[in-house]
């Protein structure tokens, strides 16, 4: 692939652009990585809200496009470059549920940890989007015992989506530790390019929370 092919990847650690990463590292798609450092506050400066209105990570640019929200880009990826064969094709009879499950994930998983997270009261289930989080576990953990991937035996992209986040929201006790949910982040995450990422990035963040401590402590 050519420069101009070239992804750019704008990426902050510890955030949900850690999962694009390792996409793109799994897919072995040239890139260029912009690092941002969330604690400083690059996010919310003007330079990238002009790529990202919403101060978000991940974004890519591609081809003079960008594009943005983490599920959005894992499909994008995941079609753009096939040879990667972590896609699943249109006339696939996997694709519906691929697309499920990446749908699934930003509209039911995340909002339903992010309740939990921050205590919030979650509203009658005819006014929540997710439901309710007990429903919405029970979902995931059925499917996943279905394993050993999202989709059975095969392994997409949707896995390195749902396996690297999952192996933080087990970390923090907001997805419940059982035996089909613990098995799929082990599969996942001890892949060698997601270890070897995830082991990457905690170092990086590591030395942005460094540079926050030294600059507070100067003031």
């Amino acid at each position: 692939m050519s420069d101009q092919g070239k992804v750019t990847l704008y990426y902050a650690p510890h955030t949900r652009s850690t999962g694009t990463l390792t996409l793109l590292e799994e897919m072995g798609v040239p890139y260029d990585r912009h690092v941002l450092n969330i604690r400083a506050g690059e996010n919310r400066q003007p330079a990238y809200l002009a790529i990202n209105p919403m101060g978000k990570v991940p974004a890519l640019m591609h081809q003079g496009q960008v594009i943005t929200e983490q599920v959005a880009i894992c499909i994008y990826l995941s079609d753009r470059f096939p040879d990667a064969k972590l896609a699943v094709p249109a006339g696939d009879p996997l694709r519906g549920p691929f697309l499920r499950w990446m749908a699934f994930y930003g509209t039911c998983l995340e909002p339903a940890c992010t309740d939990k997270s921050l205590k919030r009261e979650v509203p009658p289930r005819s006014q929540s989007g997710y439901g309710d989080y007990d429903t919405v576990m029970n979902v995931l953990n059925a499917q996943l015992e279905k394993g050993p991937y999202m989709l059975g035996d095969r392994i997409t992209a949707a896995d390195i989506l749902w396996g690297t986040a999952l192996g933080w929201l087990t970390m923090f006790d907001l997805v419940p530790k059982l035996p089909a949910i613990m098995r799929y982040v082990e599969t996942v995450t001890t892949r060698p390019i997601v270890a070897r990422v995830r082991v990457a990035d905690s170092a990086l963040a590591a030395e942005h929370e460094k540079a926050a401590a030294a600059k507070s402590a100067a003031q």
